[in-house]
């Protein structure tokens, strides 16, 4: 890894991990009352409309450069700039652009790498109208901030932020310079995730009573990635941290169903437990040679992570988190209500009284052709404008893109985003949050109300025509 990279993480880390276990930060009672700045609420926040969205990039790894190639498709924008660490990285997503726009579009695209501050060049010399951040999870808040405070609207990968703390100073930036700070949970933008909100909405399965949502991913092979690459930092994060630290894929969806910090409900409790940490320090044994920096540490978090949720309402969503485990991929995105329940991996669907011409009652799922049916009824509007041409244009079977054109279009007709930057802060907030249940050996921790009671005014997700 670089030095100047390596330098740059440690520091930045070590002060994530001092804050995130201050009391004061972990339920930011008095943060909240005292530096919160409250006015400006973004939750139903449209910013004024861009004919054309310039668009600058930070991080253009396998993740950031995806987000680059696919926006630089999109009508209405322009890529204006990207900074990555790496020359070869920053260069070779440019060119793609460049090629993309056929030389018209993103002709000037100027590049910044080499040092960690080359990002901020970027942003004090291009002033892009957004930005889009696929780096280190320690990095998400700290380059957010100063994009947004630079004139910019933040897009930001999962998590959004590592701690309370940040994520209160994300709130507070983006109410103060009224720039969109919005995490990019792609997920939410699946076909299946889309067709549960849009029954949901429609009381298909009457009251909501009951979530769950998950990450597991068996993702050991990146530990290979030693030097340069996902793995090069993210494994410090398994030897570091023991909670869920990846909550946001599953939770996200089943937040909207519930309508959670939008009108309806909102997060109020957690409780968490992880199993032992087992399968890296395995991994690494098998993988690596005894003197190498993976075997000298103690991958210590959990292998799995499983916390509750309580909500104002007294409703329930159960996250999970395993990324070690060898078993198959799953978010089981499941929704229960007095009427039903939808769930995923495999799509299935089960309502009282049957499914109609699948199932006659309750106690067998409908899957597979038996939801042809179901899908002409219910299919969300968004996925049959843009389902098709998304597939096509790739990304987690077109949810990215998706995702992006929302964005852009969002943008450039002065709408609100389809995710605001409280949801990003409460569905990241379930992070530390649960480290710090878990050291608590379980202990219930209350969620900070990022909106300051004004969830309660904030309209739900509307079903996008």
């Amino acid at each position: 890894m670089n030095s100047n990279r390596r330098d740059f993480l440690r520091k930045s880390s070590m002060a994530g991990v001092g804050l995130a276990f201050l009391p004061n930060f972990l339920n930011a009672d008095s943060y909240e009352a005292s530096n919160a700045y409250k006015e400006n609420y973004m939750g139903d926040f449209a910013a004024p409309k861009l004919d054309t969205v310039r668009c600058a990039f930070i991080g253009v790894g396998a993740r950031g450069s995806g987000h680059a190639r696919q926006i630089a498709t999109i009508e209405g924008t322009e890529v204006v700039a990207i900074s990555d660490l790496y020359e070869d990285l920053a260069k070779k997503s440019a060119d793609k652009c460049k090629e993309i726009g056929a030389g018209q579009r993103h002709k000037d695209i100027k590049t910044y790498y080499g040092g960690p501050d080359e990002w901020k060049k970027m942003l004090n010399t291009v002033k892009p109208d957004m930005v889009v951040i696929a780096t280190p999870w320690s990095l998400h808040a700290p380059m957010a901030i100063t994009a947004m405070e630079a004139g910019a609207h933040a897009f930001v990968e999962v998590p959004i932020a590592v701690t309370i703390k940040e994520m209160w100073d994300i709130v507070k930036t983006s109410e103060k310079t009224q720039k969109h700070c919005m995490m990019m949970e792609n997920v939410n933008y699946g076909r299946e995730e889309l067709l549960y909100l849009n029954m949901c909405r429609q009381g298909v399965i009457g009251e909501l009573l009951h979530g769950e949502a998950a990450y597991i991913h068996e993702l050991r092979g990146q530990m290979h990635q030693v030097e340069r690459g996902t793995g090069s930092w993210r494994s410090y994060e398994y030897a570091n941290r023991d909670g869920n630290l990846y909550p946001t894929h599953g939770l996200g969806p089943v937040a909207q169903y519930m309508n959670l910090a939008r009108g309806e409900d909102n997060f109020e409790r957690i409780n968490s437990f992880s199993s032992p940490g087992r399968g890296r320090n395995i991994y690494a044994k098998k993988n690596f040679d005894k003197d190498h920096k993976w075997n000298q540490m103690d991958f210590k978090g959990g292998d799995i992570n499983t916390s509750i949720i309580k909500t104002t309402l007294g409703r329930t969503v159960m996250v999970q988190w395993d990324e070690t485990s060898p078993r198959p991929y799953s978010r089981h995105n499941l929704i229960q209500g007095t009427n039903g329940t939808l769930t995923g991996f495999p799509t299935r669907i089960a309502l009282e009284g049957g499914v109609e011409g699948a199932t006659k009652n309750h106690h067998s799922w409908a899957q597979g052709e038996a939801l042809e049916a179901i899908y002409e009824k219910y299919e969300h509007p968004l996925y049959k404008r843009l389902g098709e041409v998304s597939k096509k244009m790739g990304g987690h079977g077109g949810m990215d893109f998706m995702m992006l054109y929302r964005i852009v279009e969002c943008l450039r007709k002065g709408q609100p985003l389809d995710q605001n930057v409280y949801e990003g802060c409460f569905w990241s907030a379930v992070g530390p949050l649960s480290e710090a249940s878990v050291k608590a050996h379980g202990d219930s921790q209350k969620f900070p109300d990022f909106t300051r009671g004004a969830w309660r005014t904030t309209k739900p997700l509307d079903i996008i025509k």
